[in-house]
């Protein structure tokens, strides 16, 4: 095998094509016919050529890399399955578009301003955000050094549904908990409790809006709420304090999967039979709602996909788009989907 690397003139003379082609191909410049594009990038494959990277920088302003910043601590990060599933769609789009993956976590106060400096110092061509809290900061520090940003989830700060050209992925979080709900309902259930995640998120907002849709309300009987934080631990103390409020309740919607689970803890403590006594119902579908005793009807929503979407619509805004593709990216909603197991 030879020792030199091969460069930008001998995949030309490979491809028969001018160095200037060759160029334009590698760094994903447009204007090369369809043709001579997979020309050279056989002609690539061949000759092992791998680009400089510095160079390619130089000469495409692109680092190859994209932020993602998840606005909570390690500890939840890590423990949330979504969060896997999340970050594996998001993976998994960038690895097949050589793209680098930087992950960044909201640990502590301060941290937003040192995320803020990094986005700014042309460290990555884009970002992703997601599990926004409504007064999040990071939003308005992506915006003002300039970079190309989606969201997962519903951005929820003032004013966000007038912003244009604004891209985020999410799933019809109302319709869902609606769903869940009504099905409840029809399974006989009356006194229907709600365990929220934290309201300064755009996705409890929406899910506890759809709970009330189904029973017809337009705010919660107090008896009936519980704040949760989207953790198996939240969703056990919560479950706790509404068997205070509400001994007489016969059914529960959590807001998450892992909310849910912890609920089926307390209720197993209290010697309360699920779902003879209390029905239980989740939101996710990830592994917890399959592991629980028992299993959890649960709202379905797929997050890899979703991952997936977040990184496909931030690529779409940093490739130049072929001149047939008229439409710019928009916000994609996935839907949701009841799935009914033995806890109801």
């Amino acid at each position: 095998m030879s020792a030199h690397h091969p460069t930008l003139e001998a995949v030309a003379a490979h491809a028969g094509v001018s160095r200037a082609t060759v160029s334009r191909v590698v760094n994903g410049t447009p204007g090369v016919r369809a043709e001579l594009r997979e020309r050279v990038r056989r002609s690539v494959a061949a000759l092992g050529y791998v680009p400089n990277s510095a160079a390619r920088s130089l000469v495409t302003r692109r680092t190859g890399a994209v932020g993602v910043v998840i606005a909570e601590p390690e500890a939840r990060v890590f423990a949330d399955p979504f969060f896997a599933q999340q970050l594996r769609g998001i993976g998994r789009e960038l690895a097949a578009h050589d793209t680098q993956l930087l992950l960044m976590l909201v640990e502590r106060p301060g941290d937003d301003d040192r995320i803020g400096r990094y986005l700014a110092g042309g460290h990555v061509d884009g970002v992703l955000m997601f599990s926004l809290h409504n007064d999040e900061p990071l939003p308005a520090l992506a915006r003002s050094c300039g970079l190309p940003t989606v969201f997962g989830g519903r951005p929820g700060w003032p004013g966000a549904e007038r912003e244009t050209g604004l891209l985020y992925v999410d799933t019809d979080n109302r319709d869902g908990a609606r769903q869940a709900a009504e099905h409840l309902l029809a399974r006989g259930r009356r006194r229907i409790a709600v365990i929220t995640g934290p309201l300064d998120q755009t996705a409890a907002q929406d899910r506890l809006a759809g709970y009330l849709d189904a029973l017809g309300r337009t705010a919660p009987d107090p008896a009936l709420l519980a704040h949760g934080d989207f953790t198996a631990e939240g969703g056990e103390a919560a479950m706790a304090r509404l068997l205070e409020t509400s001994p007489d309740l016969d059914a529960v919607f959590a807001g998450n999967d892992l909310m849910a689970t912890g609920a089926l803890r307390t209720l197993r403590r209290h010697g309360l039979r699920v779902p003879r006594d209390v029905a239980v119902a989740g939101y996710d579908d990830l592994e917890p709602a399959a592991w629980a005793e028992p299993a959890l009807t649960t709202v379905r929503q797929d997050v890899q996909l979703m991952g997936r979407l977040m990184a496909e619509l931030l690529l779409r805004r940093l490739t130049p788009a072929p001149e047939a593709e008229t439409a710019p990216p928009a916000p994609v909603i996935t839907p949701a989907e009841l799935v009914v197991r033995a806890s109801t």
